[in-house]
């Protein structure tokens, strides 16, 4: 099975089993990892599924969608590896695919 690396606030890596057709913020969820808020439950109308992408990444995923981008310009955590992780569907040419949870704002 694919996977995907999750690293926490505390900086601790975590690679977990990746499901193919879920978006990272369930896989995430799914895992236990409860610091990714997500309270929207991924409805892309909040920004508390806030991840940061690995910089070699960024490229293996679909460009920011223009709701997904004023989400974001609202964190004051926002940085060029921004993404919500509701809205990158898990696809198989992702696998090894590294996130880092954002800080809560």
């Amino acid at each position: 099975m694919p996977s995907l690396t999750v690293i926490t606030r505390d900086e601790t890596r975590h690679p977990i089993e990746a499901e193919v057709g879920l978006s990272v913020m369930e896989i995430i969820r799914r895992a236990g990892f409860d610091e990714l808020v997500a309270l929207c439950g991924g409805c892309c109308s909040c920004a508390t599924c806030h991840v940061y992408v690995r910089e070699s990444d960024l490229e293996r995923l679909p460009p920011l969608a223009g709701d997904e981008n004023d989400l974001l310009d609202s964190s004051e955590h926002r940085t060029e590896r921004s993404r919500l992780s509701c809205q990158l569907k898990f696809e198989a040419g992702m696998d090894g695919l590294e996130v880092a949870i954002a800080p809560e704002d």
